[in-house]
């Protein structure tokens, strides 16, 4: 698991891809920050399952990425930008970034204090994952961000749920939501066209 320092680092770069997705409008730069955040949970998740399964989840996580991917390079790639912010719209998503992250100062260490086998660490980083997923969910315009948002909730909680249950068949479950959230994503980005050809 990570600890000490090492721990603090992948913390801050948990925040760093969660912020990138809420800033960055163009889509390639959500993916990559999607793509590393899997592996930031799985360092995390390393901590508390075998190595094998913890691979289950970054696996998973970089497959859902691939399909949203994928599917929004196919359908919009000639498509611009069209939900560019304004300074305003910057400064409003780094405030309430800030907010969440108050909130999970204040929230991990009764988290690691109730649940033992939660580190503060894990604690940490699940719930900053977590928060910036439903902040994300809640200012997105679009299935896109909302989609990234979903599965960067997700990954938070596997987090945590990875510190208390340990089993093959919880991880196959968590990968098979992951992908089937990338599937239905992945529908809901193609319905518009399907509809246009019919």
């Amino acid at each position: 698991m990570a600890d000490g320092f090492l721990g603090y680092v992948f913390i801050a770069l948990a925040v760093y891809f969660g912020v990138t997705q809420l800033v960055a409008r163009d889509w390639r730069w959500n993916m990559g920050a999607l793509a590393l955040q899997y592996l930031v949970a799985f360092v995390f998740i390393s901590g508390s399952w075998p190595l094998e399964l913890a691979a289950v989840k970054l696996v998973a996580g970089w497959m859902a990425g691939s399909i949203l991917g994928l599917t929004r390079m196919s359908l919009f790639a000639d498509e611009p930008n069209l939900h560019d912010l304004d300074r305003t719209g910057v400064a409003f998503r780094i405030f309430a970034v800030l907010l969440v992250l108050l909130v999970v100062l204040g929230a991990a260490p009764r988290l690691s204090a109730w649940a033992a086998p939660i580190g503060l660490n894990q604690a940490w980083a699940a719930l900053v994952l977590m928060g910036m997923g439903l902040l994300q969910i809640g200012l997105a315009a679009t299935v896109f961000p909302a989609l990234l948002g979903l599965l960067t909730l997700l990954s938070g909680f596997e987090i945590l749920y990875a510190a208390v249950e340990v089993s093959t068949l919880v991880a196959v479950l968590q990968a098979l939501i992951t992908l089937g959230i990338a599937l239905v994503g992945a529908y809901l980005l193609n319905a518009p066209t399907m509809e246009a050809l019919e």
